[in-house]
């Protein structure tokens, strides 16, 4: 198993099962020049090698999230600033269904920031 995939396994289902959808729909939106890496520990997504996301997990709020690269420029009422410079987080609900066209309209934009 490789460190990535080492990374999923650690966490407990429901959420594993969640999150590794989740990779893999990330990872299929565009498979030439999306990529994936892991970096200080965690999973990182990569547009053309450039930071784009990356999964972790809130302990403030008990929940995963998505860390969105460039969130000083994005505008969405569900992205979470708290305090950062360069990303925004969008919270994982478990026991809902992901938010998959917010998610990969975020990446989009976050990809049009990506020079």
């Amino acid at each position: 198993m490789n460190p990535i995939q080492e990374y999923f396994y650690r966490i407990e289902e429901p959420a594993r099962s969640t999150l590794l959808f989740l990779r893999k729909k990330i990872l299929e939106s565009d498979v030439e020049y999306i990529t994936e890496t892991l970096s200080f520990g965690l999973p990182f997504f990569k547009y053309k090698k450039k930071m784009l996301c990356y999964l972790y997990y809130s302990k403030k709020y008990q929940k995963h999230y998505i860390s969105f690269y460039h969130g000083d420029k994005l505008v969405h009422p569900q992205l979470l600033q708290e305090g950062r410079k360069k990303f925004k987080i969008l919270l994982i609900d478990m026991e809902e269904d992901l938010p998959l066209e917010l998610i990969f309209n975020i990446i989009h934009e976050v990809k049009t920031y990506i020079k």
